[in-house]
């Protein structure tokens, strides 16, 4: 039987490296909108995403302004964690910082660098993803 993760473990799970699903509200009657997508898990407790600020996630990201992000481990153990949140900041232009910090997370230092050094900071939004509500399982147990 799966157990809820503590706080601690849940904060040091989301540290861990992970891509993450990101879904939206599409409107018009439409399926929600998800997309696999990096993130970074900041010190306070907030999500951060960077993506280019003309694509179709970014539009409806700003319209719906409230997101589900699914992070979740695929080896064994599963583990996963649900966030349920509230995007209190979109940036334009995205950072420099912010967006070398998100790629040096997944590519490491010199890839993430020149990668963040490629991308133009007036074509990116850095939104900002407050958790309003979790849910989290761990299947170590299970295994």
């Amino acid at each position: 039987m799966p157990r809820p993760f503590t706080e601690a473990e849940r904060a040091e799970f989301l540290a861990e490296k992970h891509i993450c699903v990101l879904s939206v509200a599409a409107g018009d009657g439409q399926p929600p909108a998800s997309i696999p997508i990096w993130y970074d898990y900041t010190p306070d407790g907030m999500i951060r995403i960077n993506t280019g600020v003309n694509n179709r996630t970014a539009r409806l990201v700003q319209q719906a302004g409230a997101v589900t992000v699914v992070v979740q481990r695929e080896e064994l153990p599963y583990k996963y964690v649900v966030i349920e949140g509230t995007v209190v900041a979109a940036t334009t232009p995205a950072p420099l910082e912010a967006r070398t910090e998100i790629a040096v997370r997944y590519l490491g230092e010199e890839r993430g660098r020149a990668f963040a050094r490629h991308g133009d900071d007036a074509d990116a939004v850095l939104f900002t993803i407050r958790p309003d509500r979790w849910r989290t399982s761990d299947f170590t147990g299970d295994v």
